[in-house]
């Protein structure tokens, strides 16, 4: 999983934290999953003493879903791969005005440099 999110890392730009609005990506190991999701709301869990939040997701799929984690801040930060029901999971905010910024040409480079994913049929 280690090795998946270093090689994502280099093809996508990140934010360091994570905010209402935010497009978020999600990358599971079991099952293989990578997926967008708008960050709806974030709560404080008042029944931890430790920090933890109540992200209120909607995943970007067909159809769309909508979901609530509940994760620290280095997890929902992409500080730390965590685990739910033993499965490993990545979430990291995306940065996209880093990419309204961004040419055309620039975007085609950084893609083409180095394959991250193989399609596997």
């Amino acid at each position: 999983m280690e090795e998946l999110v270093t090689e994502i890392k280099q093809l996508v730009q990140f934010k360091e934290t994570t905010d209402i609005g935010d497009i978020v990506l999600i990358v599971a190991k079991e099952p293989r999953m990578l997926v967008y999701a708008l960050v709806k709301n974030i709560s404080r869990d008042t029944n931890r003493k430790a920090e933890w939040w109540h992200l209120d997701l909607v995943f970007l799929s067909i159809p769309p879903q909508t979901m609530t984690w509940t994760l620290r801040t280095e997890q929902m930060t992409g500080k730390e791969i965590f685990t739910m029901g033993g499965n490993e999971r990545f979430v990291q905010a995306v940065d996209i005005e880093y990419f309204k910024h961004q040419s055309t040409d620039k975007l085609k480079k950084k893609v083409t440099q180095k394959p991250f994913l193989k399609r596997v049929k």
